[in-house]
């Protein structure tokens, strides 16, 4: 466990110091929404 702790904690470091690239402002003003969604029915017995 304490050898996971160590690279978890790099990584997230890297992620939070921006390691992916520079900020890029939005190319047109107003709301946008990208991604996925999913809609699902679960039963249970």
């Amino acid at each position: 466990m304490p050898r996971l702790i160590l690279p978890l904690l790099a990584c997230l470091a890297l992620t939070a110091c921006g390691a992916d690239g520079e900020p890029q402002a939005p190319t047109k003003p107003g709301i946008s929404i990208t991604g996925e969604a999913q809609i699902g029915v679960v039963s249970v017995n």
